[in-house]
This record gives structure tokens, sequence and C-alpha cells, in this order.
């Protein structure tokens, strides 16, 4: 069998797959878990909503950037509490002029790692707020002192980020259970898990272009 055949009929099972999982999950796990274990306090959760150009790498120091999809917006559930969230702003911009054979058409202009410590309260809603750049020169100009805001769902500023470095990792919260973890958490389980836990965040358009490449 040659190896056009076996990647056209690895293609054509992850379709199916993802099909079954377009069905019979979309409605399930539409947060991001950030503990492990069961915590009675998991009943009232917060969430923290983070757009495609904000990638959360951890929470409370708990990896988060186990996904099959960057780029997305997710939602992350919070214990209600002290949390601590650690990430990155990425902007990406569309190159000017002739790109040469093997080189990126876009550039891709990151902050440094930053981190933000709030209170989370049970069942509130929080977002990340920042200043867009409108240019490749503004969006590298404002990396070199970003910071974000978290608000919550009233508007009101309840922290703000700043740059991140190891010597500031907390340690672990003591709501958080020493338990192994289930498959539901976004560290652990096996690939199309971690997709089902992010397809019912996808928009439309990002589903389709899945299923373009899925079938091609």
């Amino acid at each position: 069998m040659s190896d056009c055949r076996v990647v056209a009929i690895f293609k054509l099972a992850l379709a199916c797959v993802l099909a079954l999982a377009i069905t019979g999950c979309a409605s399930t796990m539409s947060r991001v878990t950030t503990w492990e274990g069961s915590p009675d306090e998991a009943a009232q959760a917060a969430t923290l909503k983070a757009p495609g150009a904000i990638r959360v790498l951890k929470v409370n120091g708990r990896s988060m950037t186990n996904f099959l999809m960057d780029d997305i917006a997710l939602d992350y559930a919070l214990l209600p509490g002290q949390n601590q969230v650690v990430f990155t702003y990425k902007t990406i911009w569309a190159k000017k002029g002739v790109v040469e054979n093997g080189e990126s058409k876009v550039d891709v202009v990151e902050s440094k790692p930053q981190v933000v410590r709030f209170e989370a309260e049970p069942d509130s809603v929080y977002r990340f707020a920042f200043q867009k750049p409108t240019s490749r020169t503004e969006a590298q100009a404002q990396m070199e002192d970003f910071s974000a805001a978290i608000v919550s769902d009233s508007g009101q500023e309840v922290a703000r980020s700043q740059v991140w470095t190891q010597k500031k990792e907390p340690v672990a919260r003591t709501s958080m259970p020493s338990a192994t973890g289930d498959a539901g958490s976004a560290g652990s389980g096996s690939a199309l898990e971690r997709l089902k836990a992010i397809w019912p965040t996808a928009t439309e358009e990002e589903k389709r272009a899945f299923l373009r490449w899925a079938f091609e």
C-alpha cells in the first residue's frame, strides 16, 4: 500500500472520529478544567474567557498547553479563590512585498510571558482586556511594556498582569487536591479527548477549515 493511500485512509478515519465527536460530545466540556480531582468548589467555578490572541500557559502552576490547535478562543474554568494565570499575547501580520520560497508569509509579534493573580468569585465571568495594535510597528512597540487587565463581566478591572519569571511560581493552592486527575482534565487524556474539549469552542470558520483538511 502506497504512502499516499495510507495518508488518505488516516484522514478519512480522523474525519469519521471527528464527526462522532461533533454529534456526541459538542455539548460537553465547553470549558477547560484547570484543577485536578473533583473539589467541591468546582460546582461554582468561575470562567476566564481567553481570545485567540491570548495563549494561557499555566493556571496555578499547572500546564495548559496540551492542545491540538493554537490561536482559538478558549474558556478556562477557575476554582473560586486566588488564581494565578501565566500567558502570552501574540499578534500576526501579513508580510508586505515578495516572500521567498520556504519563508513564512506572516510576521509573529509576541509578548514575554505574563502573570496575573486575582480572586475569582463563584460563578463569575472574567475576560482579558488589552490595547489592540493597528500595525506591526505598533505591536512591536507595545510588546516592550505589554500588560493586560482581567476584567469582570461588569467591566471592572480586578487585576493587571506583569512580566512572569520562574521565581514567582506559587506554592500549590490549598483548594487543589493531590488527586491524579481524570480524563476531562486539560493536561491528560488522549488526543481525541483534547479535540473533543476544544471543538465546541472553535468558530464555524475554524471547523470548516479543519474538515477541509481532513477530507483532502
